[in-house]
């Protein structure tokens, strides 16, 4: 990966670790389905006139019904899931728990793309599903005010986007990355328009929840999406998704600066143990080869 290349991917980890933070402020005043809507909607506002000045609106008509289905997998479906976990678990579980979904990518890539799965991998993804146990077993009460239906629908939105980065990969490889991050968002407005007016929040949203969700909108999907599929474009759909690696460091540095939260022992272990998984998972890490195995110098 070229220098450039990780610069990007560090900042998007610091945008997006951003974004747990603002779901935390926003979702208890506009509720879940109306925080993805709205983020969703105003990304597309500022994205939609930059794509007709800078490249016109070709990709939409050529590719909408692949920018529908990733719209839903990527926009949609997980931001209202992940505005939902952020009324019962803090930020920092919740990006932590982000951080599996490189391992849904490759399982998802090895089904459906054939894509080689040697040891190292298979091991990577049973280390990093020990690493989820681990996190939510003292934690996933399904009992009235438990949250464990928050990680549950933190998991079902990580293996979402595991879906939509190979979808991506499949069906929008000829789009330009303007174009689909535009698309999908504006698609995942569409998605959204009808649940949001259901279940629209009862008063009006304080001036902090409209500040919070203004940034998610603007930086942490706008911006971030452009970044996001640039890289898609650049170094693949494997690459690219390892920024969740970086996104728990900055989603518990910002909940801990802005909202007091912290990090405690069990937290911090099963953290390692998902970002170990997830490392062999992706082939960012190996184990090492027994003696017979490895190549005659």
């Amino acid at each position: 990966m070229k220098q450039r290349d990780l610069g990007e991917l560090i900042l998007l980890a610091a945008i997006w670790g951003a974004s747990f933070l603002f779901m935390r402020i926003a979702a208890p005043e506009f509720g879940p389905v109306a925080t993805a809507f709205v983020r969703v909607a105003g990304a597309s506002l500022l994205l939609l006139p930059l794509l007709g000045m800078r490249e016109g609106f070709g990709d939409l008509r050529r590719h909408w019904p692949a920018l529908l289905l990733v719209g839903l997998l990527n926009g949609a479906l997980p931001f209202a899931l992940f505005s939902y976990a952020a009324l019962s678990i803090n930020a920092g579980l919740s990006s932590i728990l982000n951080a599996t979904t490189p391992m849904w990518g490759a399982l998802i890539a090895w089904a459906w793309f054939s894509q080689r799965m040697d040891g190292s991998r298979l091991v990577g993804l049973a280390v990093g599903f020990a690493g989820v146990v681990l996190l939510a077993w003292d934690k996933a009460s399904f009992k009235p005010g438990g949250s464990g239906f928050a990680i549950l629908a933190v998991l079902l939105a990580t293996f979402s986007y595991g879906v939509a980065a190979n979808a991506t990969k499949r069906f929008l490889s000829q789009a330009t990355p303007l174009g689909v991050a535009t698309g999908s968002q504006f698609a995942a407005a569409l998605l959204l328009t009808l649940p949001a007016w259901l279940q629209r929040p009862a008063q009006m949203p304080g001036p902090r929840a409209w500040w919070a969700i203004g940034l998610l909108a603007l930086l942490c999907t706008s911006v971030a999406y452009i970044l996001f599929f640039r890289l898609m474009k650049r170094v693949g759909p494997t690459n690219t998704i390892s920024v969740t690696f970086l996104i728990p460091v900055f989603a518990l540095l910002w909940g801990w600066l802005f909202l007091g939260e912290t990090l405690n022992a069990s937290m911090a272990l099963g953290c390692l143990v998902v970002l170990l998984g997830t490392g062999l998972a992706i082939g960012v890490l190996r184990l090492p080869l027994p003696a017979a195995a490895r190549p005659a110098k």
